[in-house]
C-alpha cells in the first residue's frame, strides 16, 4: 500500500526536547510533515488547536477511536488520552512526503505492532538527553506541570530511558541544531531523493 515510504516514529522522555528538535528541523526543511496528535488534555499556554494537537473531549475522542480513525491510542501518565489520526498520515506517506510521528513509548510500541497490519514500514528514532540530571533540569524549567505531574513524568522517564535499545536510531539532544541535523540525516537516508 505504501511501498517506499517509511514513517519516522520519534520518541523520548518528557522534557527531552522532541518538539524543539522538530521545530529546528522544519525551519530548515519545511517539506517534512509532522503528524498532529489528538489529545483529551487541556492546551498549555500558547498551544493552538490543529497545530500542536487536536484538542477534544473524552466523548469525541472515544467516538473517533470506535470509528477506527486512529492508528493508535494510549492513556498517557494516567492523565489524558492521546491518539494518532490515521488518514493524514497515510495521505502524506502515499505521496512520499517525509513524515514524522512524535509519540510516547507506549504509542511507539503500538505503532510498530499495527504497522505490519497496514503495510506500513516504520523507522524508530529515540531522542535521548545528555544525562538524567539534565532531563530533570529541563522538565523542572518548563514550569508547565504540577509537582505531582512532574514526579509522575520523571518516574515514566526512567522506564522510557531503559527502552532505548528497542529503537533503530538514537539521537542525543545535547545541542538542538545538531540533533535536528542528525534527524535530517536519518530522513535523507530513509527517503533518498524525495527528502
Amino acid at each position: 500500500m505504501l511501498h517506499g515510504s517509511r514513517l519516522l516514529v520519534l520518541t523520548g522522555p518528557a522534557g527531552v526536547g522532541k518538539g524543539t528538535v522538530e521545530v529546528a528541523l522544519r525551519k530548515k526543511h519545511p517539506e517534512v510533515w509532522v503528524s498532529v496528535s489528538a489529545t483529551t488534555r487541556d492546551p498549555r499556554p500558547g498551544e493552538v488547536n490543529g497545530v500542536n494537537y487536536w484538542f477534544m473531549s473524552e466523548e469525541e475522542f472515544a467516538a473517533k477511536e470506535k470509528a477506527g480513525e486512529f492508528l493508535e491510542t494510549a492513556l498517557v501518565h494516567g492523565l489524558a488520552h492521546y491518539g494518532t489520526p490515521l488518514k493524514p498520515l497515510v495521505d502524506h506517506l502515499s505521496v512520499g512526503t517525509p513524515t514524522i510521528l512524535e509519540i510516547d513509548l507506549q504509542g511507539a510500541r503500538r505503532v510498530k505492532q499495527k504497522a505490519a497490519e497496514l503495510g506500513l514500514e516504520v523507522m524508530t528514532v529515540f531522542i535521548a538527553p545528555p544525562s538524567f540530571d539534565e532531563l530533570v533540569r529541563r522538565l523542572t524549567g518548563r514550569g508547565t506541570e504540577t509537582e505531582e505531574q512532574r514526579k509522575r513524568r520523571l518516574e515514566t522517564a526512567h522506564v522510557e530511558l531503559a527502552a532505548e535499545s528497542e529503537f533503530d536510531v538514537t539521537i542525543v539532544n545535547d545541542n538542538v541544531q545538531q540533533a535536528a541535523d542528525d534527524l535530517w540525516n536519518v530522513i535523507v537516508k530513509e527517503y533518498g531523493a524525495n527528502a
